[in-house]
């Protein structure tokens, strides 16, 4: 691995530790954490106080996102049925975890997304 590499990937690394030292999510409000590749995109409603995955979305296996959809629309999709899942569940507010990512771009899409879809953060 090339030196500019670990430095980014250590530096996107202490911004998720600085991220995650100050968001947690509760049962009343879990923590929407967000990870995003380069060809995939996952969202996750946690609740840290029982380490309890309540639900779960991943744009891996999706057939219907197969062929010309692009990265944005990929994580706006994953942020409507977070946001689906999430009304399943009973769960209205939730906390934003980026994951170290800066709130851009497909953070952000997934985002909007969730909150056109009805969760409030």
């Amino acid at each position: 691995m090339s030196k500019q590499l670990a430095h980014k990937l250590q530096n996107r690394t202490l911004r998720k530790n600085r991220i995650r030292s100050k968001v947690s999510g509760t049962a009343d409000r879990p923590r929407l954490a967000v990870f995003i590749s380069n060809v995939h995109v996952t969202a996750q409603l946690v609740n840290d106080s029982s380490s309890k995955t309540l639900a779960y979305v991943t744009t891996v296996g999706q057939k219907a996102l197969k062929g010309n959809s692009n990265m944005t629309e990929k994580a706006a999709w994953a942020g409507e049925e977070i946001a689906k899942q999430a009304k399943a569940a009973k769960i209205k507010a939730v906390v934003f975890d980026r994951g170290g990512k800066l709130y851009h771009g497909r953070v952000a899409a997934l985002a909007d997304a969730a909150r056109k879809a009805g969760l409030e953060f």
